[in-house]
């Protein structure tokens, strides 16, 4: 009676503690990219033009992707993505919701080091889409390596016809990347580990039903401070 006592006691700890352990590794993932892209937005001379995060509705961060991800079938890095709130998607920042990011031939770009992705998603349609089914990138929506530099002008053709621009940084090193041939989706079990109940990126960022975690405070403030409201 002692050992099923002890076996049902040990299953139930096991129970509690897998749902503790995913929390905490999204948790860290959110903190990662907050931290990620604080560090980008800190750099004095290098980095996304201002005026390409005033324009974008959504931005998007996957922190520490490393080659070895991709080797197994099925596998892929794992970030965030947050967006404007407001009807227009022109106000603050929404709590985040946790996205993936799969194949394409950026895996063998990276090598074996870890690489950061930030990408900004431009309009309402790119949003939309990301959030409602796996979006490839250069096919179900367009895509460029996003312009580096504070005070390059984002007017320039193809950052204007592209719905989602991309960059990478590498130790240290920033630099617009094309991502094209790889796809990125909403993360919905991740999503549930996080906030602890099942709920779509898109009700998280278009209906704001979850207030954002405090995981997320370095990523949220650090945008709302830099880009606190849109600019058509």
């Amino acid at each position: 009676m002692k050992t099923i006592k002890g076996i049902a006691c040990l299953s139930l700890g096991l129970m509690l503690a897998v749902p503790a352990f995913s929390q905490e590794k999204e948790e860290d993932r959110v903190k990662e990219a907050g931290e990620v892209v604080k560090e980008i937005l800190d750099a004095p001379d290098k980095g996304i033009p201002k005026d390409l995060i005033d324009k974008a509705e959504c931005v998007v961060v996957y922190p520490s992707v490393k080659k070895a991800a991709f080797v197994v079938g099925g596998s892929y890095g794992r970030g965030v993505m947050t967006c404007r709130r407001g009807p227009h998607l022109t106000g603050p920042w929404s709590a985040p919701t946790m996205m993936a990011l799969e194949g394409g031939s950026f895996g063998l770009q990276i090598g074996g080091e870890a690489t950061d992705f930030v990408l900004l998603i431009m309009n309402e349609k790119g949003a939309k889409s990301v959030l409602s089914s796996k979006v490839k990138l250069g096919g179900d929506a367009s895509a460029a390596a996003g312009p580096v530099g504070r005070t390059i002008t984002a007017e320039t053709d193809v950052v204007m016809k592209a719905q989602i621009l991309s960059w990478s940084r590498t130790r240290g090193l920033f630099a617009g990347v094309s991502l094209a041939g790889s796809t990125i989706r909403a993360d919905d079990g991740a999503n549930k580990n996080i906030y602890g109940k099942e709920i779509s990126g898109q009700d998280i960022v278009f209906k704001h039903q979850v207030p954002a975690p405090p995981s997320a405070t370095v990523l949220l403030r650090e945008l709302n401070k830099v880009s606190p409201h849109h600019k058509a």
